[in-house]
């Protein structure tokens, strides 16, 4: 495989010879981005995609103001480009799920809102489900005293087991992703159901976790990472602004433990971000 990491390859600087030098298949795991590159609806994004990226992460929501959810059809596209392209998709359940929240009612609405996105896109070749172990909209978890840990914890179990009873998909699929509290405080759920890990990178770094810590201990239940670097004090933006030690010690770190199943995924929304980002990693091949 023409891969290696060093740092001495010089990328390309255009974006017409990125464009002809396509990413696709040039990696030791899937290279994937998210499914709003262009300002445009999923399907067009996916065409655009498509041969550039091994793997897109759509990104779906639903709510009182704005919905995004492909019909039937829009999914029977998706699987046909895939199938064509050798794409797989990392489905992004809802942000707006509160799988750990104190209120039964609410968990259900959450669980149910999983459920739905997980049926529409039963039939797509997918890499994972994504999803976020939260408490509830402006909660944050680090001011929690013991007895509201104890208390998202039993409710995030209580939630996990429900939704692993309405589908058939293996424990395994989830992907449970590191936000701004200490990984370390779900973790014993995420062993107790079997679950797999999101790993990151760009949250680490915006919130000050050690990177190279969080490799070691989770990167063996990591299915996805996610990579995005931060300008002016807000993250998801380009690599280009990831600092250079933290990208390579990423990449050695997947290159000691290879899996080809495994997606790095740039948790990016622009096509600027993408180009410049990709450039960044050109400089990974030779």
């Amino acid at each position: 495989m023409d891969f290696y990491t060093g740092t001495d390859a010089a990328p390309p600087k255009t974006h017409s010879q990125l464009i002809s030098m396509t990413l696709k298949q040039r990696f030791p795991f899937r290279f994937g981005t998210t499914s709003y590159i262009i300002p445009a609806d999923i399907i067009p994004n996916v065409e655009f995609l498509k041969e550039q990226v091994d793997d897109i992460e759509l990104v779906l929501f639903e709510s009182d103001e704005f919905c995004n959810l492909p019909t039937p059809g829009d999914m029977q596209q998706l699987a046909d480009i895939a199938l064509e392209f050798s794409l797989t998709y990392s489905v992004h359940l809802p942000m707006d799920v509160y799988l750990g929240n104190v209120d039964s009612d609410e968990r259900k609405r959450s669980v149910s809102k999983c459920l739905k996105i997980i049926e529409l896109t039963r039939n797509l070749p997918k890499s994972a489900y994504v999803l976020h172990f939260e408490a509830g909209p402006g909660i944050d978890i680090n001011g929690f005293s013991v007895d509201a840990e104890s208390q998202f914890l039993e409710a995030l179990s209580d939630s996990v087991a429900m939704l692993l009873v309405g589908t058939d998909e293996l424990p395994s699929a989830f992907c449970v992703e590191n936000l701004n509290y200490p990984f370390e405080l779900i973790w014993p759920l995420i062993e107790k159901f079997g679950l797999s890990v999101t790993l990151d990178i760009g949250h680490l770094e915006y919130y000050g976790f050690p990177t190279e810590l969080y490799l070691k201990r989770y990167l063996h239940r990591a299915k996805v990472l996610h990579m995005h670097g931060t300008l002016d004090g807000k993250d998801h933006n380009s690599l280009a602004f990831m600092k250079p030690e933290v990208l390579d010690l990423v990449i050695k770190a997947l290159t000691e433990e290879i899996s080809s199943d495994r997606v790095m995924t740039l948790e990016i929304f622009s096509q600027e971000d993408f180009y410049s980002s990709s450039i960044v990693m050109q400089r990974f091949l030779h």
